[in-house]
């Protein structure tokens, strides 16, 4: 990961709290990590959080340009390695595989073009709804990569299958992608 440029991307679920540990290992490998955070994330989690693990400004704004002025959806986009998104709820997945660009983080998924990983994380009746399947289906038909949720305790009280990839899983298939990747090293 030294030197690679990382576009994590945060939603609005109770495991948000394990992309801090995610965002403190990238940075610990030598990567650049830049976050946008939805304006549900910031229920779960502070932008203050990211902003001290990666030295930057977190972006949550598609008109209040802290950095690139042309639009963060440019500039963010165009500096990227790799993109994640974690956790990704299930109101993503479908704004992401219909190509609904609301906000910063679904507007950078149509203008990146580099690879992107997308680590689900929703309560189990959620992750096996017809309607969440088909997304996920699109989604890896159009070229994301996915990090399945695992099975185990949910914060709903429930046991079964969405609770979100732990970051070590995460960040393994980040490295796997990237050594894969043909996308050119900057």
């Amino acid at each position: 990961m030294n030197g690679r440029e990382i576009l994590l991307g945060v939603t609005g679920g109770i495991a948000a709290y394990k992309v801090a540990d995610l965002c403190s290992k990238l940075i610990q490998t030598g990567a650049s990590v830049s976050v946008v955070m939805t304006e549900s994330a910031s229920q779960f989690i502070g932008a203050t959080t990211f902003e001290a693990l990666t030295g930057r400004p977190v972006y949550s704004s598609t008109f209040r340009p802290v950095e690139h002025f042309r639009g963060e959806h440019i500039g963010l986009a165009q500096r990227a390695d790799l993109f994640v998104v974690a956790p990704a709820t299930a109101h993503f997945l479908a704004q992401a595989a219909g190509g609904f660009a609301g906000d910063l983080l679904t507007t950078l998924v149509l203008t990146s073009t580099c690879p992107m990983l997308v680590a689900p994380a929703m309560n189990c009746e959620m992750w096996a709804k017809k309607s969440v399947q088909r997304n996920v289906k699109l989604l890896r038909e159009d070229g994301v990569h996915f990090v399945d949720p695992g099975s185990g305790w949910l914060s709903c009280g429930q046991v079964g299958a969405g609770r979100m990839a732990e970051p070590a899983e995460i960040l393994a298939a980040m490295t796997k992608l990237l050594a894969s990747s043909s996308q050119p090293f900057t």
